[in-house]
């Protein structure tokens, strides 16, 4: 149960991490099932008369793939006799206790520049980048300052929203001539739970209906409270200072520049996601191979298709480098998916009906649904295709 709760406290889907578990009681010969959802892991072990079962209260956490990869170390060293099983728990629970691997000033760097990146993605200009960056920056130290409170649970993300979209006015108002609502969105990237969204859906399609409800729900629940906090911020700055939700036009950049910006953003989600430099490489080649093959899907097939396109691709280099360097496959994908992740469409749509755009907001919805499943279907293609021989 330590693995159990470890696992599914640092992101790992429900589908996945009951695999793991099971294989591992079938290494130590032990009979076990498994339920997991993001908040619990329920196990039975034995039969019959003699069958126990326990459950272990999780708190879903962040995506961290090095802690991730460190506990399949450990998991596999037990497996295969290398560790025993008391041993295992210690290291476990080292992993577990460990610091971030970056400090405070790589992470929020890391924020500033997939902001920037997001805001050149969404059809911003220069002035949208650079407020991006520095609201980025800022909704970073925001989250960080709530974050160290005991009572801040649920209200990181609508307080940042509303900090964010509030700076942004402001910022556009007497600063710098930009698009206050696209640089709100860019600012916001990393709190918008497209990811969530994603791995609830692939958690559904995988026949794990309650973890991927539960992930849906959630997911739904923070996109409503970062809304809230974007729209009490318009609210306020429209009733003491008319004007303010002025948009300005956006000079468009040359096309090589879109290219350009997603670059770093590997890195910079490698860094949010606290993976180890050496897999920078593959989140590297993952990310950038994909975007470069959903764009294409985008010019010759269709719009609708690229996301398909792109997952597929993310999830063959992620399974070739699971069955190649025997490193869990999450690693590459996590980070490549989130490039593709459908987060600033359901934003918009929810935006759209905020400002009483109905219809516009039921396509944006529509959207965002069927770029989900469109990025599940690519991952579940990719491992008919291309197996990955691990669970992780």
């Amino acid at each position: 149960m330590h693995a159990a709760g470890h696992l599914n406290a640092y992101g790992t889907p429900a589908h996945r991490l009951e695999r793991v578990l099971g294989k591992l009681a079938e290494s130590l010969e032990v009979e076990a099932r498994f339920f997991s959802t993001p908040t619990s892991v329920m196990a039975s072990f034995g039969s019959g008369g003699n069958e126990r079962v326990h459950m272990a209260r999780t708190e879903p956490g962040e995506v961290n793939l090095g802690k991730l990869v460190e506990f399949d170390e450990v998991l596999e060293a037990v497996e295969h006799g290398q560790l025993d099983v008391l041993t295992g728990i210690e290291r476990l629970d080292q992993v577990a206790e460990s610091g971030p691997r970056y400090g405070a000033k790589l992470v929020c760097l890391a924020f500033a520049v997939a902001s920037a990146g997001a805001a050149r993605l969404f059809g911003g200009g220069w002035a949208e980048m650079i407020g991006s960056a520095l609201l980025g920056a800022f909704v970073y130290l925001t989250c960080r300052a709530l974050g160290q409170r005991s009572d801040s649970t649920g209200t990181v993300e609508p307080i940042a929203a509303f900090m964010a979209a509030l700076a942004a006015m402001l910022l556009a108002r007497f600063a710098l001539a930009m698009d206050a609502h696209l640089v709100t969105l860019a600012a916001l990237i990393v709190l918008l739970p497209g990811l969530t969204l994603t791995v609830g859906m692939i958690e559904l399609s995988t026949r794990h209906l309650v973890a991927g409800t539960a992930r849906l729900a959630r997911a739904g629940v923070v996109f409503l409270t970062i809304l809230f906090g974007v729209g009490l911020a318009w609210k306020l700055l429209e009733v003491l200072m008319p004007g303010a939700l002025y948009v300005p036009e956006i000079k468009p950049l040359a096309p090589w520049t879109a290219a350009l910006a997603v670059l770093p953003l590997p890195i910079a989600f490698a860094i949010l996601f606290d993976a180890r430099p050496s897999e920078w490489p593959v989140i590297f080649a993952a990310s950038t191979t994909g975007y470069l093959a959903s764009e294409l899907g985008a010019s010759y097939l269709s719009l609708d298709i690229a996301p398909f396109v792109g997952a597929l691709v993310v999830g063959l280099v992620g399974n070739f480098y699971a069955r190649t360097a025997d490193r869990p496959a999450l690693v590459a994908i996590t980070p490549g998916i989130l490039v593709l992740v459908p987060g600033s469409i359901g934003f918009r749509s929810l935006t759209s009906f905020l400002e009483s755009g109905v219809v516009e907001g039921m396509d944006g919805a529509f959207r965002t649904g069927f770029v989900a499943i469109s990025l599940v279907c690519g991952l579940l293609a990719s491992n008919l295709v291309l197996p990955p021989r691990r669970i992780l």
